[in-house]
């Protein structure tokens, strides 16, 4: 089941210095939601309440999770084993040869990380979050280190996934293009203490391009948006 999420006056303070305000939000099953905001605005500390890793100072999340994978924007992937052998790390039982055909990771099987492009380490980063079967995916800035074609191509295939398994899918990212790319919806955070400023209902349909004018001119707005935090 897809995760859904709900924060009620959410603040997370460390000592003195408050990082989220008053953060009051609803994510529904098998929604693509991107945050968008300044570097040191809070979004890891908000990742990191989502995964438990944190606790609210006030205020409350409330999530029917089951299983919440991440995707960081270094792979992290165990340099000894191979791609087959990451995968079957995280979850034994699964379909390995199924989830490398629909990342354009077959052939790769035995290769180590070390052998593999930047772009490749980071499909089969993704493909090991996707095949523990989350209910909740996470990106940490995941896709920030790839250039424009493979991070084209690696989110078109994360849709392909999102299509069949209708997880939620929840991104931090500093592209512009990536978010409208991805998203349902794009929250704009402000500055520290975080808040919720702006929350757009993306409707670009199903096929989109880093090309579409639609979607450079909504790209357009959110930068005017953003240059005046």
């Amino acid at each position: 089941m897809a995760a859904r999420i709900e924060l009620r006056n959410l603040c997370k303070s460390f000592h003195s210095l408050q990082v989220l305000h008053d953060w009051n939000l609803t994510v529904n099953e098998a929604e693509k939601v991107v945050l968008l905001g300044p570097s040191g605005s809070g979004k890891t500390t908000f990742l990191r309440l989502l995964a438990g890793l944190e606790t609210p100072t006030s205020g409350s999340i409330s999530m029917n999770r089951q299983r919440i994978s991440f995707v960081f924007q270094e792979p992290r992937l165990i340099p000894w084993r191979s791609v087959k052998d990451n995968l079957l790390f995280v979850n034994p039982q699964a379909d390995v040869t199924s989830i490398l055909t629909n990342l354009q990771l077959s052939g790769f099987e035995d290769y180590l990380p070390g052998e593999l492009s930047g772009g490749m380490r980071q499909r089969v980063n993704l493909a090991r979050a996707l095949i523990s079967e989350p209910d909740l995916l996470i990106l940490d800035e995941a896709f920030t280190s790839l250039d424009l074609p493979t991070k084209l191509k690696i989110s078109t295939d994360l849709l392909d996934q999102w299509k069949l398994n209708k997880f939620t899918l929840l991104a931090v990212t500093h592209d512009l293009k990536e978010a409208l790319y991805l998203a349902d919806r794009i929250l704009v955070l402000s500055s520290s203490p975080a808040r919720i400023l702006y929350d757009f209902k993306i409707e670009l349909g199903d096929k989109r391009s880093f090309s579409d004018p639609e979607l450079l001119a909504l790209e357009s707005h959110l930068l005017e948006i953003i240059s005046g935090i």
